[in-house]
């Protein structure tokens, strides 16, 4: 039994992630009722692209990227269907979700992080009460996912449309460069995607502090 004991705890230091974490700030009745209304619907998870061999080209790329975190063919094309469809309702380019991501929680969607953020996109359990419902499982893919988009777009709105210092915001981390720069480089390195000749959305890395 010790060593069960002692076994289960290893695989549960392993899923703590180095993440940092959101801070609660209070929300005006009007933008808490949008986060609500955005993180309640509903609708089922699909490609939005113009034609559907596009989506196809999209997602028979990003999956081979992804083979060498998740396995499973079936689980990847939900994946990555559900990030598409998540991040272009919330308004996001998917490769800087795929990203944000790649940093938080290396696409294991049972990381805790010592701060105590949960799942793919690191979600810190407040936003539940704050935005949603207290039953949610922030474990779930398409909550997780819901959650983290919706909060990223925030984020950018209050920060004008600076993806760096909304990274900083979504990571507890404002005004610091490494955990933006991380992500602008995890999504140019490994998630940016050409359409045709075209390059979706290049990440530009920022040198220094306080910005």
């Amino acid at each position: 039994m010790a060593r069960i004991a002692l076994a289960a705890a290893c695989v549960l230091a392993s899923a703590i992630a180095a993440a940092g974490e959101q801070k609660y700030e209070p929300l005006s009745a009007s933008v808490q009722a949008a986060l609500h209304r955005s993180v309640a619907d509903q609708a089922s998870p699909r490609l939005a692209f113009a034609s559907e061999a596009e989506g196809m080209v999209w997602l028979t790329e990003m999956s081979k990227r992804l083979e060498t975190h998740v396995s499973d063919a079936a689980e990847r094309d939900k994946f990555l269907i559900t990030v598409h469809y998540e991040a272009t309702r919330a308004g996001l380019d998917p490769q800087l979700v795929l990203g944000v991501i790649h940093v938080e929680s290396g696409f294991r969607k049972y990381t805790i992080s010592k701060a105590g953020a949960r799942g793919y996109m690191q979600v810190m359990p407040f936003w539940m009460t704050l935005i949603g419902e207290s039953g949610h499982n922030l474990f779930n893919l398409r909550t997780n996912l819901r959650y983290g988009c919706t909060i990223l777009r925030h984020y950018l709105d209050i920060e004008g449309g600076d993806t760096f210092r909304a990274l900083g915001r979504y990571n507890g981390s404002l005004g610091k460069s490494r955990y933006p720069n991380a992500v602008l480089r995890a999504w140019s390195g490994n998630w940016e995607y050409k359409a045709g000749d075209r390059v979706i959305a290049t990440p530009t890395v920022y040198a220094g502090e306080g910005r």
